[in-house]
């Protein structure tokens, strides 16, 4: 007899987690805005919106980690 369970699709799986999407968003955001605007920021401005990107990344990181919400 064979295990004849459906499988989640690696798609399915990819949107489970609307947390980690959400985040992800939101940092694609933030990349795309500082490159078209690093040019013309400040010295200091670049360094806010680079730590601001910096402190996202690592919730990103912490959201991966955690998986699917349930």
């Amino acid at each position: 007899m064979t295990d004849q369970t459906p499988q989640a699709s690696p798609y399915a799986h990819r949107r489970s987690n609307f947390v980690l999407r959400a985040l992800i968003d939101e940092m694609l955001d933030q990349v795309r805005a500082l490159d078209r605007h690093s040019a013309r920021m400040a010295e200091e401005e670049r360094a806010r919106a680079e730590q601001a990107l910096d402190e996202l990344m690592g919730r990103v990181r912490r959201a991966a980690m955690k998986g699917p919400v349930a």
